[in-house]
C-alpha cells in the first residue's frame, strides 16, 4: 500500500501540486493503522491513504498543509493521555506517532 501512496504523491507532484506525506512511525496498544502506513495530502485538499482509519486524518492534514507552507517537518504524538487525541477522535486506547514532511 505504501508504494501506491508514494506513487500517487509523485503523480500529484508531477502535476504541479504541493504535496506532504504523513507516515506512522511508531504505534503502541490498539492503534488503528500499523507503522509504515501513509497519508499523502496536497495543498488543494486531495488525500490518499490513511494513518488512522479516519480518526486523526483531519488533524494530520492540517499539519501537512502547514508543512507545505513553512517546509518544516513535524513529529505528531497522539494517544489516550493526550487531550488532543480525544478532540480528534482517537479514544481507542492506542498511541501513535506520525511524521509529517513536505515532498520536494
Amino acid at each position: 500500500m505504501s508504494d501506491d501512496i508514494l506513487g500517487t504523491a509523485a503523480a500529484w507532484a508531477a502535476e504541479g501540486e504541493q504535496v506532504a506525506l504523513a507516515t506512522v512511525v511508531e504505534t503502541w496498544g490498539s492503534s488503528p493503522r500499523p507503522a509504515g502506513s501513509m497519508l499523502a495530502v496536497t495543498a488543494s485538499g486531495r488525500m490518499a491513504g490513511s494513518v488512522s482509519g479516519g480518526c486523526i486524518e483531519g488533524a494530520v492534514a492540517d499539519v501537512a498543509k502547514q508543512a507545505m507552507q513553512d517546509g518544516k517537518p513535524q513529529l505528531l504524538d497522539f494517544g489516550i493521555s493526550d487531550e488532543r487525541a480525544w478532540e480528534v477522535g482517537l479514544a481507542c486506547g492506542g498511541k501513535l506517532k506520525v511524521f509529517v514532511e513536505k515532498l520536494g
